[in-house]
């Protein structure tokens, strides 16, 4: 018989401590586990919808919010600014790219944005199949859009006023798929993209509608007037912009400028203080896993001193009784990391099921590397729990052992 196997043995005959000892590194490594997967998903959608905006004016309200709902599109506007001064920010020396946004509708939950050829440019956006609206009323559609609604290429539907589900529907405009976005793996993918004219005519009363049709050529020459948009993503032409242009938005305007790095910087240190309490809560439990699996492995040793020292007569070596006290340790351990990391994954992916944003939503179905440092971490545990009864049995004189039986 291999050690592996009198190890398992063994555990067998001790089934409730050992499942006691299992449960709880199984809870310390799922809750690492489900911290693990959630932090890096959260860090990933954070730089990847962010990725080539450096600022986002809005109106005067909380900068938090402004990138919140401009960028990520979970939260609501902090309120609309005027066409007319965003046009003059637009066209600053220190501006490379300003792309207008404006919102306020939605579709079944996912956001209607009014924008303009700079917003495809920002994002690289491809047609998996048709082309992008040219008139109004025409939408371009993400993926995720067109999957869960099964929308297709000339399907019309109408919106509906706010930015959640059930709320009063516009029927005097229906808008029409033109475009099916490629996936993006980013919010893009979420999102229903028009002209900007669509979205304010959407919102006029049907009497003063005036039906023509628009281009984007011409949303950009559309009168300022008293038109207002949500707010302008930003990029910048050189770095003397990141010091000059905001202070000069927030300082010289009755706008708002708010930097996507750091107030996404600013949210993770206000999501890293519960992330961090739980990990060393984590941390605490799988310690007291190890002092566990130390006691219990230290107990059955003392149970089992006979039967070691009648292995030691019939020829087993010192190594081979060391071997076996740390199989067990390793086996309770490595199981409980297995079963806490599949755990994990399989409450991430319910949490994700569960959540009714799909901007921010959440999957267990992928693997991580960092989780090789959970299988480590079991092992690390496995061997300083067992070390100590491992020395014990490899130190033992069977001849005091086999003269007290």
């Amino acid at each position: 018989m291999s050690p592996l196997q009198i190890s398992w043995k063994s555990l067998k005959s001790k089934p409730l401590s050992s499942g006691l000892n299992i449960l709880l590194i199984a809870f310390g490594t799922g809750i690492l586990t489900i911290l693990l997967l959630a932090s890096r998903q959260i860090g990933d959608k954070l730089t990847q919808n962010s990725k080539d905006i450096d600022l986002v004016v809005g109106a005067k309200g909380s900068p938090l919010q402004l990138i919140l709902s401009s960028i990520y599109y979970i939260d609501n506007p902090t309120g609309n600014i005027p066409l007319e001064d965003a046009q003059r920010l637009s066209r600053s020396p220190f501006v490379k790219r300003a792309v207008p946004l404006a919102m306020g509708d939605n579709y079944k939950g996912f956001r209607i944005i009014g924008t303009d050829s700079n917003y495809i440019a920002l994002y690289q956006l491809k047609n998996a199949t048709g082309q992008f609206w040219k008139k109004d009323f025409e939408v371009s559609i993400g993926a995720t859009v067109a999957e869960q609604q099964k929308l297709k290429i000339g399907d019309t539907f109408l919106g509906a006023h706010g930015l959640t589900e059930n709320a009063h529907v516009h029927d005097h405009h229906a808008y029409k798929v033109t475009g099916i976005l490629c996936k993006q793996g980013n919010v893009t993918d979420n999102l229903i993209l028009t002209n900007i004219a669509s979205v304010w005519k959407m919102h006029e009363e049907p009497e003063h509608d005036h039906a023509h049709e628009n281009g984007h050529e011409h949303e950009e020459e559309e009168p300022a007037g008293n038109r207002e948009i949500t707010s302008l993503l930003i990029q910048y032409r050189s770095p003397m912009s990141v010091v000059m242009f905001p202070r000069m938005v927030n300082q010289a305007t009755q706008l708002q400028a708010a930097s996507p790095a750091m107030e996404s910087t600013r949210l993770f240190s206000l999501i890293g203080v519960g992330i961090d309490t739980l990990q060393w809560f984590a941390f605490l439990i799988m310690l007291i896993a190890a002092v566990s699996v130390f006691v219990n492995l230290y107990n059955s040793l003392k149970e089992r001193q006979y039967d070691l020292a009648i292995m030691r007569t019939l020829g087993a070596s010192r190594i081979k009784l060391f071997r076996i006290v740390i199989e067990e340790g390793l086996l309770l351990t490595l199981t409980g990391t297995i079963v806490g990391i599949l755990l994990g994954h399989i409450a991430v992916e319910l949490i994700g099921s569960g959540q009714e944003s799909s901007q921010a939503k959440l999957s267990g179905l992928i693997l991580l590397k960092e989780e090789i440092y959970l299988f480590a971490a079991g092992l690390a545990i496995g061997i300083f729990a067992a070390i100590i009864p491992a020395w014990q049995a490899y130190r033992a004189d069977i001849a005091t052992i086999l003269a007290k039986n």
